[in-house]
């Protein structure tokens, strides 16, 4: 690491600054050129259709424009090296800027700010003294703490000489953290919805943002090792690197609920992207019905056990049945009557039913295939027969009829409430696959008068998602992004998987926080029922927003919660760690707040569910006032252990482990989500013994 002497340093700061004007007036300029394009419209000559699409892009692109964040323009430059033997190829003696867009005062000239996810900005993040790929230096450039892009906000800038036999560690990237400027960005206090890490990202992450768009990958990924950074940064770069392959499909952000949605919401929108769908699972799937009952444990299990899927596969498919002995398709046709025989009938029902399409289409190839036996007899007998005579045929009485006896219409509420509801539908579907335990678990003790009265638990719409997908083929996405994936069922996996079927996943999780009582143990199931077995996994165990101390304090769970993770390690010495035997948790955790007030950065009181109220009250009667998860942004945050996965806060209190261990079956890995929420100090208060104590 170089630095300048002071007054060179000052110059070369001013220069700095006056260059980032310019990148302000020039992104200023393309702003308002967006604008024109859209109130000059299409090209007058392009047909109505054409002129239709380029003004519906001209209107996306100037609207993204608006909406793009303010913040500074570049947070990065590249000096390549100017010999001819340094491997900077086509970038020989090239300067580049590095920001979150691309800003230019024309097309056709050299950009003032590279966008992060050009092929060249890949030296920013994977440069280092061992492979300098060219770059003679590589500037950081230090930003004010919620800079909005003025130019007086740079306030400092750090030069990295690669190539030069600098000594490993002192380039910057080697040792991960090497970087000032890195670290104070890492460590800075954390307060309101997440950050995107742009500026921070690491080669081992920079080499999972920028895999393949066909490849599907799973990052399992150790508290603070940025997995959920790394998800949004990949889908930023797919979106800018296949834009039209990518937009033309859809890319989906799954996470885990609606506050952990609020939290990564600005991540997208800073990096230039907007119009993302970010969603849950339920929300995918809630579609027309609403969750109105709850399901014990016990029926929560089997409902989202894999097995279900061919249970409901049977029930669904039991409906299709083969020709009574008297059937017979007969259709007039003026002074004809057409018939289909029955041994006919019989070969067309069964050779669809093996070819095994989604119900619904399967009951449309049947009558297709009926007809086009009528329309061969016809066209023996009279010639061709045109559109208009085959759709006709396909609606007589005869063919609408016999579908409805052998292949009949059916709504998905209406499978499920029978195998819920009817003891023999259930068994007969459920025979070698479910345990008699098992179906008694998931029967309704009082069935509703109709499907249309039923009421529907969360584990049922996953099962009416399954129906829905065997009747018909949902829409799919290009890509989708899970987050927090080790929770998923195999049923609700599934969900994902017929989303995807034709594209690509990023699999994001840590099976050490695996809280569901239905969640798995190795991610090699969890791909075989996202429908990509082969999907490579690849670990994060170094963490960058996790104290050494609080990782350490982590690791003594890890041996107790039956997962095949390796122990996380931090770069991070700088935590605070603090375990405290105590007479009153309450009283506490009031203390320990009012303490943690004097101090910068957000506070997380952390408790079992049933204990939140009781501790709200004694802070509220101490005067601290504190919100929920759901108030990005607010100073003391009080949350429930069962919400706190995927956030952080500077300063965490976690109340008295043993209670937050016993409120569910895993109880465990709740309170190691709890214990890696920390980014800066942990207070952990308790009365009674720990966890993690020998012998407990």
């Amino acid at each position: 690491m170089t630095t300048t002497p002071s007054a060179a340093a000052t110059d070369a700061l001013a220069r700095e600054r006056r260059h980032h004007d310019a990148c302000r007036a020039a992104l200023a300029r393309m702003v308002e050129g967006a604008e024109e394009r859209v109130v000059g419209g299409a090209d007058v000559s392009a047909s109505g259709a054409d002129a239709e699409v380029l003004g519906y892009e001209f209107r996306s692109h100037a609207k993204a424009m608006r909406e793009l964040p303010q913040a500074p323009l570049f947070f990065g430059r590249l000096d390549f090296a100017d010999a001819e033997d340094a491997g900077a190829g086509e970038h020989r003696g090239q300067r580049y800027y590095i920001g979150r867009l691309r800003v230019s005062e024309h097309p056709s000239v050299p950009p003032l700010v590279v966008d992060w996810r050009a092929p060249v900005s890949r030296a920013f993040y994977q440069a280092g003294a061992r492979d300098p790929q060219g770059v003679a230096v590589r500037r950081r450039f230090g930003w004010a703490p919620g800079s909005k892009g003025d130019s007086a906000d740079l306030t400092g800038m750090e030069d990295e000489p690669l190539g030069q036999d600098e000594p490993v560690g002192k380039g910057g990237h080697d040792d991960g953290v090497g970087s000032r400027i890195v670290a104070g960005e890492i460590e800075r206090p954390r307060v309101g919805p997440m950050r995107d890490i742009a500026a921070t990202i690491q080669p081992e992450q920079d080499d999972l943002v920028r895999g393949e768009l066909a490849a599907s990958v799973c990052v399992q990924g150790a508290p603070g090792t940025g997995k959920t950074a790394v998800g949004l940064h990949r889908a930023a770069y797919l979106l800018y690197t296949y834009p039209h392959r990518v937009q033309r499909s859809g890319l989906l952000i799954l996470g885990p609920n609606r506050t952990f949605l609020r939290y990564i919401a600005e991540v997208l929108p800073s990096l230039g992207e907007t119009g993302v769908r970010q969603s849950t699972v339920s929300d995918e799937i809630r579609g027309r019905y609403a969750v109105r009952a709850h399901d014990d444990e016990a029926a929560a299990l089997v409902k989202h056990d894999a097995r279900m899927a061919e249970v409901l596969r049977r029930a669904l498919y039991a409906r299709v049945v083969a020709p009574p002995a008297d059937a017979e398709v007969a259709v007039a046709d003026g002074a004809y009557r057409w018939r289909v025989p029955l041994g006919e009938l019989e070969r067309i029902v069964a050779d669809v039913r093996e070819e095994e399409p989604p119900y619904a289409v399967g009951r449309e190839r049947v009558r297709s295939r009926v007809v086009r036996a009528v329309r061969e007899q016809a066209e023996r007998r009279a010639g061709p027969q045109n559109n208009t005579w085959v759709q006709k045929v396909g609606r007589a009485r005869s063919v609408s009829g016999f579908l409805d006896a052998v292949w009949p219409r059916v709504r998905a509420d209406e499978v499920l409430a029978e195998v819920l509801g009817d003891a023999e539908t259930l068994a007969a579907a459920a025979e070698g696959v479910l345990a008699d335990a098992e179906q008694r678990a998931i029967l309704w003790g009082r069935p509703p008068r109709s499907h249309k009265s039923a009421k529907w638990s969360a584990a049922d719409l996953v099962l009416l998602d399954e129906i829905e997908g065997l009747l018909e083929r949902p829409a799919g996405y290009g890509h989708i992004v899970v987050d927090e994936a080790q929770d998923l069922s195999p049923m609700e996996c599934r969900v994902i998987a017929r989303r995807s079927d034709f594209g690509s996943l990023t699999v994001l999780g840590d099976l050490a926080q695996a809280t569901t009582p239905w969640a798995a143990r190795s991610w090699a199931e969890v791909l075989t029922h996202l429908g990509k077995p082969d999907a490579a996994v690849a670990p994060l165990t170094t963490g960058f927003r996790v104290p050494r101390a609080v990782v350490g304090l982590a690791n003594e769970l890890l041996g107790r919660l039956d997962v095949d993770v390796p122990p996380a390690r931090s770069l991070r010495g700088d935590g605070e760690l603090r375990v405290r035997e105590v007479a009153d948790v309450t009283a506490a955790v009031v203390e320990a707040v009012r303490g943690a007030l004097g101090r910068e950065g957000s506070i997380g009181v952390i408790a079992a569910d049933h204990d939140v109220e009781r501790l709200r009250t004694a802070l509220d009667a101490a005067g601290i006032g504190s919100a929920g998860p759901d108030e990005l942004g607010a100073r003391v945050t009080l949350l429930p252990a069962s919400v706190a996965k995927g956030l952080e806060y500077d300063h965490v209190v976690a109340a008295e482990p043993a209670a937050i261990v016993e409120a569910e079956a895993r109880g465990l890995h709740r309170l190691y989500v709890v214990l890696t929420r920390a980014v800066s100090r942990l207070d952990v208060l308790h009365s009674r013994p720990l966890p993690w104590t020998a012998g407990l």
